[in-house]
């Protein structure tokens, strides 16, 4: 079959602080290795260049942690060398994280100039008593003050990252939120729901947050404010201008192939024969820098895992999937899912016209029971 197509992940894993309800691979730091981590980065891309199969890598993401502590001629040097590495498509989608603090978009112009495209701020709240309970470094007016920043440095395309639901959050609050978002004119909106994770301060202790009804409350208001203001959800927590949409992430979840390098990346591959791997890297950044092991654990997925993976990324895109797009990027004939397929449609979770299927409203709303009944 043929492969599917190709990003590039880049995980930069020191912050600032670390959030109380962060779960990923971030790590707090007063000095950052910059120059050492770039070269193990290097290092390792060049370790999996053959993975790449002669490919044009479409969408490249560094994410993190916090990769705006880096400087711009930190990010520079990588773009310029993964430019020597592989091949980048013309129009290549390069998006970067970033956080309002004032240090980070100072240095916004620079990475306009390095070649990122694409900024995705992590706001999370405007106001000043939510930022505090999540244990965010920036206030409401710095994050103002960095979508400027953003814009002035010749964003037209960025992103700005909101939660709701947040401790002591109501209704009213919530919408407060994301009408200044709305008005910062972003080109995309990931608005998503705070959810108490393992191994996170707030899982410890947990902290009080709003109740079902008010969440539903807030949902609904908040989806026809942003329909309203002309974003299209395209995904359970993407809303985008028409033809916004963040690539790289559409790249996702439609079981594309993703390379992946840093501290505790995840990545995913389709070689030659059908088989696809998934791997991730070693998670401890001193280990990472040690330059002993890159990879740290891969395994070829079975037919199940394969069904399971597919039917979790696609089920949470508005538009859904054809039979023909499950062939064509699992190897596997339809027959396998038809009859679950047939169950969950039956259930009013499931919408399906000919060979193109969706959840319905209800099932985007109980999307844990739809996919659950894809695991093996």
């Amino acid at each position: 079959m043929p492969l599917p197509p190709l990003s590039l992940y880049v995980h930069l894993p020191w912050c600032e602080r670390k959030c109380p309800y962060c779960d990923f691979n971030s790590h707090e730091a007063s000095r950052i290795p910059e120059a050492q981590y770039i070269e193990a980065l290097l290092a390792d891309l060049e370790r999996d260049l053959h993975l790449a199969a002669g490919r044009t890598v479409q969408t490249l993401f560094i994410g993190g942690g916090t990769p705006s502590l880096f400087s711009a001629d930190a990010i520079a040097r990588l773009m310029d060398a993964v430019a020597g590495k592989l091949s980048l498509a013309d129009r290549l989608e390069a998006t970067m994280e970033a956080n309002p603090g004032s240090a980070e978009a100072a240095r916004f112009k620079g990475y306009r100039q390095a070649g990122i495209n694409r900024l995705s701020l992590g706001v999370q709240s405007f106001q000043e008593e939510k930022l505090q309970a999540l244990g965010r470094v920036h206030s409401g007016a710095q994050a103002r003050a960095a979508i400027d920043l953003a814009i002035a440095a010749g964003f037209d395309n960025f992103n700005l990252d909101l939660m709701h639901g947040l401790p002591g959050q109501s209704p009213d609050d919530a919408m407060a939120d994301l009408a200044t978002a709305i008005d910062m004119q972003p080109a995309h909106l990931s608005w998503y729901q705070l959810t108490i994770e393992p191994n996170t301060v707030f899982y410890t202790r947990p902290p009080s947050l709003p109740v079902e009804d008010a969440l539903g409350d807030i949902q609904d208001r908040g989806e026809e404010l942003l329909a309203a203001s002309g974003y299209l959800q395209y995904e359970i927590s993407a809303y985008s201008r028409p033809g916004m949409e963040c690539r790289h992430n559409l790249n996702y979840w439609s079981f594309g192939d993703y390379l992946a390098i840093g501290a505790g990346a995840h990545g995913k591959i389709t070689d030659a024969a059908g088989r696809i791997t998934r791997y991730a890297k070693t998670r401890a950044p001193a280990d990472y820098l040690s330059g002993q092991q890159y990879t740290a654990q891969q395994r070829t997925l079975a037919p199940g895992e394969i069904i399971e993976e597919f039917m979790m990324f696609a089920l949470r895109l508005n538009r859904g999937f054809t039979l023909d797009t499950f062939t064509s990027m699992t190897g596997l004939q339809p027959d396998v899912i038809e009859q679950k397929l047939s169950i969950l449609a039956g259930k009013g979770l499931l919408l399906q016209q000919g060979r193109h299927i969706q959840a319905s409203d209800l099932g985007r709303r109980f999307l844990d029971t739809v996919i659950a009944e894809f695991i093996s």
